[in-house]
């Protein structure tokens, strides 16, 4: 098959992609089309199916498999399809696996990574916490690897929730050694738990969606909630620690405009937020980028509402 990541301006659709999202709207003179999101291992494509109402347009939903016929071509800097015919595939036609988006760092080096930083923290309550939660409890594990890190707009493939939580954690390491009043063991705990309840708030692929518990609760909320779990079931958990620790979790977003329940009132909780944001943002504008081809060097993206920007690439200078 040919995957999205590969398809540039000009070229023809005629493959099976997954139908991530599908929506009726109405043009400016009122005819009806449809938004169509498709996507594969590779990324993501937004169509346009501009007569839906075509005998050559089969009725087709969300998560279904379909044969995408069509043309490529851009729209506001980015890659746009118009679908002209659709059909369903059937299973045994497509390999699921070609649907999946996968971390390109590696989930078993990635967890013998996280593994060894929980080595480094030396409060034994916090280490007996992390082993409980990341190694002892398999389900948590199982899950925990194979979880996004969101839904679309940052590390939105399997394995995307333990590489956002590693690159947060490591410049939580930087930011210890640069400002030492900064608690390691604290930090370093609050970064590797910061996101845990993102298994709860999104479904697995490849729906990977919001579920009931993730739109009333929400994973900051249920984040904590899982920590104070845990930590019941360890003998003399300092509730001091598990205040401080749990307010590193409920403030890891920095502003209630951000969907924080707390404002940072730790260091602790400061430096967290801060590498939070600065993997989130880096890891959208990587991806962004990479979602553009060489010939867009010098190309701007459009207006980018999480950057509040027209962006593009750095250009070459030479």
């Amino acid at each position: 098959m040919k995957y999205l990541a590969g398809l540039n301006e000009g070229d023809t659709l005629s493959d099976i992609y997954l139908c991530k999202h599908k929506a009726q709207a109405v043009t400016r003179n009122g005819k009806p089309y449809l938004n169509v999101i498709l996507a594969d291992k590779t990324g993501i494509l937004e169509a346009k199916i501009w007569e839906p109402t075509s005998g050559a347009i089969a009725d087709f939903e969300v998560m279904d498999y379909i044969y995408a016929f069509g043309d490529v071509s851009r729209y506001q800097g980015a890659l746009q399809g118009s679908l002209k015919r659709v059909k369903l595939a059937h299973e045994g036609e497509y390999i699921p696996a070609d649907y999946v988006p996968v971390s390109p760092f590696g989930i078993d080096t990635m967890e013998k990574e996280l593994a060894a930083v929980i080595e480094t923290v030396k409060n034994q309550y916090l280490q007996r916490l992390l082993k409980s939660i990341f190694i002892e409890n398999k389900d948590f594990a199982g899950r925990f690897r194979n979880s996004s890190a969101a839904k679309s707009v940052h590390h939105s493939f399997v394995g995307g929730l333990m590489q956002h939580t590693l690159a947060v954690t490591r410049l939580c390491k930087y930011y210890v050694k640069a400002y030492p009043t900064l608690n390691h063991d604290l930090l370093i705990s609050a970064a590797l738990l910061h996101d845990i309840g993102k298994i709860r708030e999104i479904s697995p692929f490849p729906r990977n969606d919001y579920t009931d518990d993730g739109q009333l609760l929400g994973h900051i909320v249920m984040g904590s909630e899982m920590v104070a779990e845990a930590a019941k079931e360890i003998p003399d958990f300092p509730p001091k620690l598990l205040r401080e620790l749990q307010h590193c979790i409920l403030a890891h977003h920095g502003e209630y405009e951000f969907g924080s329940p707390k404002k940072p009132a730790l260091i602790e909780a400061m430096a967290l937020n801060f590498a939070d944001n600065t993997d989130a943002k880096l890891e959208t504008f990587s991806e962004l980028i990479s979602n553009h081809t060489a010939e867009d060097q010098d190309a701007w993206f459009g207006f980018n509402r999480l950057f509040d920007s027209n962006i593009r690439k750095t250009g070459k200078w030479q």
